[in-house]
């Protein structure tokens, strides 16, 4: 089972998160945009861009953030941090 949770925070606090599983035989790749999807519909937000930095960080640890850099909208939190917590 893949797991994602995906996380807003605002002032140094969580504000909301949630917990998308996905049981698909979808690539890993497929997973990831496919919560990130969910994620956004659930929080109301316009779907983030993928920076190089956010890759090289997603790669690494993943765990992801999503500053206003990466999102078209105004935002009305400070960031958007997505993890995988299960694969």
């Amino acid at each position: 089972m893949f797991r994602l949770w995906g996380k807003e925070f605002k002032d140094n606090r969580m504000v909301r998160d949630t917990v998308i599983c996905d049981e698909t035989d979808d690539t890993r790749t497929h997973k990831i945009f496919n919560a990130l999807d969910a994620i956004c519909y659930e929080f109301d937000l316009s779907k983030p861009i993928w920076l190089d930095s956010t890759i090289n960080e997603f790669k690494r640890h993943a765990k992801a953030r999503f500053y206003q850099d990466n999102f078209v909208d105004s935002i009305d939190f400070d960031y958007l941090e997505i993890q995988i917590i299960e694969e």
